[in-house]
């Protein structure tokens, strides 16, 4: 089991520095890439809107991470309680059972 939780811990932290380091390089390499040469004539400036585009979606990533947190935790925390009650009920010993009576002689 420890060895388990020790693979996820480093699954979840690679996710997360790879998710940070693509939203802090990410930007910076879609308006390089995206950028007129030298000489050619552009419609829009295209740095600009990329940025933009992709500060949107960053933001949106964000607020799907927060809301996505948000409702883990709350089931999160209806788990652990309803797991804590049956834990307690499993805990509690047997009812004693009133000792049989004996009945008329027949």
């Amino acid at each position: 089991m420890a060895t388990l939780k020790t693979l996820l811990t480093f699954m979840l932290l690679g996710a997360f520095l790879g998710l940070a380091t693509a939203s802090w390089i990410g930007p910076s390499f879609l308006e390089w890439y995206n950028t007129a040469p030298l000489g050619a004539q552009t419609v829009c400036d295209l740095p600009k809107v990329i940025q933009g585009i992709t500060a949107d979606l960053l933001r949106y990533q964000v607020y799907g991470t927060l809301i996505g947190a948000g409702a883990f935790l709350i089931l999160g925390i209806v788990f652990v309680v309803s797991r804590s009650k049956k834990q307690k009920q499993a805990q509690q010993p047997p009812a004693a059972t009133p000792p049989a009576q004996p009945g008329p002689a027949a």
